[in-house]
């Protein structure tokens, strides 16, 4: 494949002298080309949408979410993943990033790795991954071996694949039964798709992985009940969203929360209902995790 043939690999006309500006013009500069990262993304709501639909729908039969690259793409999966368990207290192997070179590759550059096919197909089949988990390809060219490798064997099996690239028509695409192509322009500095394409990428899986989990019951009105309260400043945001949707007092919300062992869900029901630890668990059991649908049973 000819690369510079790549959008990701072009020239940026706008930053030709990005070498002779001055600080402020070359921050400006970034600051300009970045506003057109949002107005890609929104082009491709509807291919993000399909996406989440289908990985709802795989996680909430307890099946897995993938995410594979290579470089950048690789760690941009480690960040939305490594999130996922305190932020919306997800089991760890419900979002599990697969990297290029293993995870030592996150902190250090593992070069050749992004080029093997076959080891993004091993490292797959390593996670014992099934047809009926999801994958996720992420490569800003759109042509990285590696995360290809994964798609490739993923599809072989009938697993769901995605792919998240910057070119159009990207090779990637071939092996993707929902493809995402985000095309940002040229970068500023050519070639160094950590920036637009990265960004771009960075802000879908975060729509991706926040969506699903509002869909999976893991955020009431705009708040996170499933947090894992598993230090100081998340007791402390565990209380005030209690007292947020509750409106009780901060001992109030304490005293709940002591009772729930700082799970936030229960101590809403409890309060909201008016009913003890044992009847909101089972509400919640009851309505498979949805707060508002167990206040609801409750009332």
């Amino acid at each position: 494949m000819n690369l510079t043939k790549l959008t990701t690999e072009q020239r940026n006309t706008n930053t030709m002298n990005l070498d002779k500006m001055t600080t402020i013009d070359i921050l400006k500069t970034i600051n300009k080309e970045d506003k057109q990262v949002a107005e890609a993304v929104e082009n491709v709501l509807p291919a993000i949408n399909k996406a989440v639909e289908e990985i709802f729908k795989a996680l909430s039969n307890g099946a897995r979410l993938f995410y594979v690259g290579a470089g950048t793409s690789g760690r941009l999966a480690v960040l939305d993943a490594s999130e996922c368990p305190p932020t919306f207290l997800t089991p760890p192997e419900m979002v599990q990033p697969v990297m290029a070179g293993g995870m030592g590759a996150f902190l250090q550059a593992v070069e050749g790795a992004e080029d093997d096919e076959l080891q993004g197909e091993a490292d797959l089949k390593e996670k014992k991954f099934t047809n009926q988990d999801v994958v996720i390809g992420i490569t800003a060219s759109g042509r990285t071996p590696y995360p290809i490798g994964a798609l490739k064997y993923a599809q072989s099996i009938g697993a769901y694949t995605i792919s998240i690239s910057s070119n159009k028509e990207s090779v990637i695409s071939t092996y993707a039964d929902c493809p995402i192509e985000v095309v940002v322009g040229p970068e500023i500095l050519t070639g160094s798709t950590r920036m637009k394409a990265g960004t771009a990428h960075k802000m879908i899986l975060n729509m991706i992985s926040t969506t699903v989990m509002v869909k999976m019951g893991k955020v009431y009105e705009n708040l996170m009940v499933d947090l894992n309260a598993s230090n100081y400043k998340l007791k402390e945001r565990a209380k005030h969203t209690v007292m947020e949707v509750t409106n009780v007092t901060y001992s109030e919300a304490e005293a709940t929360l002591e009772e729930t062992n700082y799970q936030v869900k229960p101590a809403i029901i409890m309060i909201q209902a008016k009913v003890d630890f044992q009847r909101a668990s089972a509400a919640l059991k009851n309505s498979r995790g949805y707060v508002r649908e167990a206040i609801t049973y409750l009332s």
